[in-house]
């Protein structure tokens, strides 16, 4: 189901959020998916907006938020979608998940602003070690390819 700001009385009081861009969806992201239903509380898939990525990943979304939400939201390892509009700090500190989940390849890194919400909220930090490939990298490889086709 897709919530907006005004709905989270919608939300359990316990909930897991996962987060990211998710353009495009790929295998590791429903293990990672998988991985967070297996807490066994509902989950939160708190999603990138399109303005995220053209900001931070330097790239138009391949595709538009309202797809990519829909997508996520009819995989059965999601109960809710928030398309994110003011980052993952913002959402932790207004959802105030049970579980945080990571890929395990944020061990380490996760930014302080996030750390900080999740200490002084007791949200728990899980890492999943279940990276199977990353969506960058996927489009990556496509484009290299094409170009390489193109040079042939």
């Amino acid at each position: 189901m897709l919530i907006d700001e005004s709905q989270r009385e919608l939300l359990p009081a316990e909930i897991v959020m996962v987060d990211g861009c998710f353009d495009p969806v790929h295998r590791g992201h429903v293990e990672y998916f998988r991985f967070a239903r297996m807490l066994g509380l509902p989950v939160l898939c708190n999603m990138a907006s399109d303005d995220y990525i053209r900001t931070r990943k330097g790239r138009p979304p391949l595709l538009p938020e309202a797809d990519r939400a829909a997508v996520l939201g009819a995989m059965r390892y999601i109960d809710f979608v928030f398309v994110a509009r003011h980052g993952t700090a913002w959402s932790l500190d207004f959802f105030r998940p049970k579980y945080y989940v990571k890929g395990a390849d944020w061990i380490g890194s996760l930014p302080n602003e996030q750390l900080a919400i999740c200490r002084e909220r007791q949200i728990h930090i899980v890492y999943a070690n279940c990276v199977l490939n990353s969506s960058t990298r996927i489009l990556e490889e496509f484009l290299e390819n094409r170009r390489v086709r193109k040079a042939v």
